[in-house]
């Protein structure tokens, strides 16, 4: 048996509800596409998607109400990712002016392999996960384990879809900044500082 129809698209509204309002794996998007441009922000996106995948396996195997209850261990994690955005901020700050040299280059790994920690430590994601996504779930359905690994397919695939879109956005933006070595610089700063400020609010929020 599969997850109810009205809990689909019930779900489906709130994943897009919690999905569109900017957050860390949003914000960090934009800031990869001012900084690096299109290409390593789309490889970023697609990171963070799989990254999902870690706090989404953790619910699904039933340690998502450890997570929530263990005010130590959410903690540790968000703190973990709070102090990892905050570092590629900074290392995007100290590196802008190198942007006007490396603004068609870049590492496509390594845009996955950031995106992926941002994406596995997001405290958004994995408080969705573990005290909304289970809401949706019917007992009547099937093993609760697969009706949440079914809507958290569903979440990552929206997910990729709305964060690619900020992605491009921010991407289109930053052209008109790469014709100019100084407006790139700015911009690579302004990229820079704002995944500081998304590691920093990541960190004081509750």
């Amino acid at each position: 048996m599969m997850v109810p129809i009205p809990h689909l698209i019930a779900f489906v509204g709130a994943a897009l509800l919690i999905i569109v309002i900017p957050g860390p794996n949003v914000l960090f998007a934009i800031g990869r596409a001012l900084t690096l441009g299109r290409r390593q922000a789309l490889l970023s996106v697609l990171g963070s998607v799989v990254g999902s995948i870690v706090p989404l396996t953790v619910v699904a195997l039933g340690l998502g109400t450890v997570l929530m209850t263990s005010a130590l261990l959410f903690t540790a994690v968000k703190v973990v990712g709070a102090l990892y955005l905050i570092y590629l901020g900074v290392t995007a700050i100290r590196d802008r002016k190198k942007l006007s040299l490396t603004a068609n280059t870049g590492a496509g790994g390594r845009s996955v392999r950031q995106g992926f920690v941002v994406g596995a430590t997001n405290p958004k994601t994995a408080v969705f996960f573990g005290a909304v996504l289970p809401q949706f779930t019917a007992v009547d359905a099937g093993p609760l384990p697969v009706q949440m690994l079914v809507l958290g397919v569903i979440f990552l695939v929206v997910q990729l879809l709305c964060d690619s879109v900020w992605a491009v956005v921010a991407a289109t933006a930053r052209g008109w900044f790469a014709r100019s070595p100084r407006r790139l610089e700015a911009v690579g700063g302004v990229g820079g500082a704002m995944v500081v400020g998304v590691g920093t609010g990541v960190a004081c929020t509750g």
